[in-house]
């Protein structure tokens, strides 16, 4: 079983930066996919194993952005 959480992100305006956050999240275990929505400046994590916040932070911090 997944689930899904929604971040949301500063700074993610075209299709190159949602490859780099999709990229550095991608690379968490347990992360089964990772969505972008541009214009909601978000990022839904599909996770199967417990994820902390912090964690996703430092994935998100890693490709040039900030959560909010």
């Amino acid at each position: 079983m997944s689930t899904i959480t929604t971040y949301n992100v500063d700074g993610m305006t075209c299709s190159h930066c949602a490859h780099a956050v999709t990229t550095e999240v991608s690379k968490l275990p347990g992360v089964v996919a990772v969505h972008i929505d541009l214009a909601a400046n978000s990022v839904n994590v599909e996770w199967s194993e417990a994820l902390g916040e912090s964690s996703i932070r430092a994935a998100i911090e890693e490709a040039g952005y900030a959560l909010r």
